[in-house]
C-alpha cells in the first residue's frame, strides 16, 4: 500500500504543522549531511521557523558564515558584472512593471512595443530582480552575522554566570560545613 498524497497547502493544526515542521526540517538536515558527504561538496542550510527560531547546518569542513562569506563574495562578483553591463539609465521595477501592465492589457494607440521593446524590458525586469535578491542575501548574511556575534556573546556571558554560580555554590556548601562543624563542637561541648 503507497503513501496518500500530500496536499501542498498550510497545515491548519498548530500542532501537526509542528510536528511536520520538526520532521521535515530533520529530513531536510539530514540529505544536506548526506550530499556533502557523497560529493563531498559545502552545504549551507538556513531554515526559520515561524516563530523566528532558526536552525541551520554547514558541512564539516567549512561553518556557515564562511559560506555565506563565500557565497556573498560570489554574487557581488556576479552581479557587479552583469550591473555594468546593463545601462546605467535603467528605469526603476516601478516603471517597468507599469510598462508590462500596459503590455499585458494590450497596446494603446500611442504606445506600440516592439519584440525588440518587450526583451528590452524582460532584461531590465531580470536586473531589478537580481538587484532586489543582491540585497535581500545582504541582509540575510548581515543578520544571520549578527546572530552568530550574538549567540558566541551569550555562551561567553553564560560560562560567566555558570562560573559564578559555581564559586556561590561552593561558598554556601564551605559556609555550611563550618556551621555544622561548629555545632558537633558546641554540641562536644555541651556533653
Amino acid at each position: 500500500m503507497g503513501r496518500k498524497k500530500v496536499v501542498m497547502k498550510r497545515i491548519e493544526d498548530k500542532s501537526s504543522r509542528q510536528v511536520t515542521f520538526s520532521k521535515r526540517r530533520n529530513g531536510l538536515m539530514k540529505k544536506a549531511r548526506e550530499i556533502s558527504v557523497l560529493c563531498d561538496c559545502e552545504i549551507a542550510v538556513i531554515v526559520f521557523s515561524n516563530s523566528g527560531k532558526h536552525y541551520h547546518f554547514s558541512s564539516t569542513n567549512s561553518s556557515l558564515p564562511e559560506i555565506l562569506n563565500k557565497y556573498k563574495t560570489r554574487f557581488e562578483g556576479e552581479f557587479t558584472h552583469l550591473y555594468q553591463e546593463e545601462d546605467a539609465s535603467r528605469k526603476s521595477y516601478v516603471e517597468l512593471l507599469r510598462i508590462v501592465e500596459t503590455c499585458v492589457e494590450g497596446p494603446n494607440n500611442d504606445e506600440q512595443h516592439s519584440l525588440s521593446d518587450l526583451i528590452n524590458l524582460e532584461n531590465q525586469l531580470d536586473a531589478a530582480l537580481r538587484d532586489t535578491r543582491y540585497k535581500k542575501t545582504q541582509l540575510m548574511v548581515e543578520s544571520i552575522s549578527a546572530l552568530h556575534q550574538k549567540e558566541t556573546k551569550l555562551k561567553e556571558e553564560n560560562e560567566v554566570l555558570e562560573k559564578e554560580v559555581k564559586a556561590m555554590r561552593n561558598s554556601v556548601e564551605k559556609m555550611n560545613e563550618a556551621s555544622s562543624h561548629h555545632e558537633r563542637a558546641t554540641l562536644s561541648l555541651l556533653h
